[in-house]
């Protein structure tokens, strides 16, 4: 981590004139949208086929024009990009190829006078192979304080050639790797939740803990507004590493779903939480106020999720039931329906996201037969997973028109819900899954750990269409990008929809901005309306709002109110299947 030492800009004041007028509010955060930016894929200043630092802060106006409240950057730090920046060399730099700390500090600074936040990914569970901590425990000797810093074990069997358990990777394959020795014999063996070039850190040693520490100031200091934590359910591992389960069918490893699993939800993780939230109270007096952690954790029943967000944890958590949920109206309502009272119980505001860089695009998913997990049926407790849920739908028929009809829906459903809300780049473009890349260009290690049977994430990281009418639309200037764009995109750049009050930017934009300025929306007054039932889920926010969604194949009608925002075209006053009306009522 040698920028370290690296002196830190001041944070950034509140700017008076911000065009966000909450971005003030120290609570910002229970009620904010925040916009996914995967740094890869999201705009190419230098014109070299990847994505920059640069290119997020010239296309900054865009986001403030959308009316996003914060925006989150997947990781942007020195990497070898093995798992997509997943994989950190170097917690307090930046990676060479998406530029510098000064371009981080000019992207912070314009971002606040712009009224947008900043959260960055902290990746606390495991770095990089390239790390120079794991590669001094390489060449240090078993035992050694160096060794210490990751979780390294001798083998099983006669001459040690098992790994220590039977755990396994979460992308296929054993979550063992045994090293060498100098003298080339067979060595230790080290964990690797993920990926083998992604070695997880040892948080028995009090020295990982400190380090972090730093790491969270180093970026507060820099002006930052909070942490997305990756995977902050896993840090933890019961002592003795035990065996686990093994998913039969697939052979990942499990996500955190089972009670008990010694590697996920631990007991002893909610002193790390606790830990973490300590350092960003210092920061709370500050001119920016409301540092915040959001937490990435795939735990059920949603009992066991909001203990993550009580108020001496973390701020927020992703609902990936949500996420994953069917479109239909008993699944959506299922998951309303336990999500609002079990965050309102701890205090902290419930977050809704329908897509995100782990997982299948909302057009694309909600075109197919099977749409996500039914939440409503007899046992479907357990939170689905994102890698399984994608090689079941890979290969399925896809009805883009309709699946692009029911994302507008769910995007204005996402969007009248209380609390805060997660909008994946290119999702208000209504971009697809792009399904047929080669497999010649598949990055995911998914797809080699898993013998070629689980094609992975790369088809919903391909760079965004921003112009033009053929490749790269304005990603860079000519440079071809690291993964190719289908050409069908010429009719979703941004260019194209802006200005068109048909497109899926118009409503997103609309959407904003009423939930902005509508009083009813930053309330957190809910309660489900007479007309829910059947196909058709109903509720108000606040005294005067009705939001109706049609799951059904037919239209239905409306109670009397003025139509604030419609998915789609009303026929005669009736909403149309696949929709959704907001009303003033």
């Amino acid at each position: 981590m040698t920028a370290m030492t690296d002196s830190p800009r001041p944070a950034a004041a509140v700017p008076p004139n911000a065009s966000n007028p909450h971005f003030g509010d120290p609570d910002w955060w229970r009620h904010a949208v925040v916009y996914q930016v995967y740094p890869r894929s999201f705009a190419d200043a230098d014109n070299d086929g990847t994505g920059d630092v640069r290119g997020i802060t010239e296309k900054l106006p865009y986001l403030a024009e959308l009316g996003v409240d914060a925006v989150w950057v997947s990781p942007w730090y020195p990497s070898p990009l093995l798992d997509g920046g997943y994989d950190v060399a170097d917690y307090c730099d930046i990676s060479p190829t998406f530029g510098t700390l000064a371009d981080a500090d000019a992207f912070i600074a314009r971002a606040h006078e712009l009224g947008i936040r900043v959260i960055i990914d902290l990746v606390p569970n495991h770095s990089s192979w390239e790390h120079p901590w794991f590669q001094a425990a390489l060449a240090a000797a078993p035992g050694s304080p160096e060794r210490e810093r990751y979780i390294f074990s001798d083998g099983r069997g006669e001459d040690g050639e098992l790994p220590p358990n039977n755990w396994a990777s979460m992308f296929g394959g054993r979550a063992w790797t045994r090293t060498t020795n100098p003298d080339g014999t067979p060595g230790q063996w080290y964990l690797h939740l993920f990926d083998a070039s992604q070695p997880d850190w040892n948080w028995a040693n009090p020295e990982i803990a400190a380090m972090f520490d730093d790491v969270l100031r180093f970026w507060f200091d820099r002006g930052i507004d909070g942490f997305r934590v990756d995977v902050a359910d896993s840090m933890a591992k019961e002592p003795g590493l035990p065996d686990h389960t093994v998913n039969p069918a697939t052979g990942l490893g499990s996500n955190g779903k089972e009670v008990g699993a010694p590697h996920w939800d631990h007991p002893d993780l909610p002193p790390i939480h606790r830990r973490w939230r300590a350092v960003a109270d210092e920061y709370a007096d500050s001119e920016l106020g409301g540092r915040i952690f959001v937490a990435e954790a795939y735990i059920d029943p949603i009992e066991r999720l909001v203990e993550y967000v009580r108020p001496d944890r973390l701020h927020t958590t992703f609902n990936f039931d949500a996420l994953l949920s069917e479109w239909s109206a008993a699944s959506q309502r299922a998951v309303i329906a336990k999500t609002i009272p079990a965050h309102e119980s701890v205090g902290a505001p419930a977050t809704w996201v329908l897509g995100n860089h782990d997982n299948v695009r909302v057009a694309t998913r909600y075109g197919k037969p099977v749409t996500g997990v039914d939440f409503s049926a007899p046992g479907e407790a357990a939170a689905g997973d994102p890698l399984e849920l994608g090689a079941e739908l890979h290969g399925m028929p896809t009805d883009l028109e309709l699946g692009r009809r029911r994302a507008r829906a769910a995007a204005l459903l996402e969007l009248a819900l209380p609390g805060g809300a997660y909008i994946y780049q290119g999702e208000e473009l209504g971009l697809d899954e792009v399904e047929d890349l080669p497999e010649s260009l598949l990055q995911d290690p998914t797809w080699e750990r898993s013998g070629h049977r689980i094609r992975g994430r790369d088809g919903c990281r391909v760079p965004l269409p921003w112009s033009g009418g053929v490749a790269p639309f304005g990603f860079g200037t000519d440079a071809a990008p690291w993964l190719p764009q289908p050409a069908r995109w010429a009719s979703l750049t941004a260019e194209k929809q802006d200005g068109d009050p048909a497109s899926m930017l118009t409503l997103y934009r609309s959407a904003l901005r009423l939930r902005r300025e509508r009083g009813d929306f930053r309330g957190g007054d809910f309660a489900f309306h007479g007309l829910d039932g059947g196909d058709v889920l109903a509720f108000t926010r606040g005294s005067q709002t009705l939001v109706v969604v049609n799951f059904g194949s037919t239209p239905i009608e409306l109670p009397a109110g003025e139509v604030l925002l419609s998915s789609v075209d009303l026929v005669e006053g009736r909403l149309p299947s696949d929709a959704t009306v907001w009303l003033a009522v």
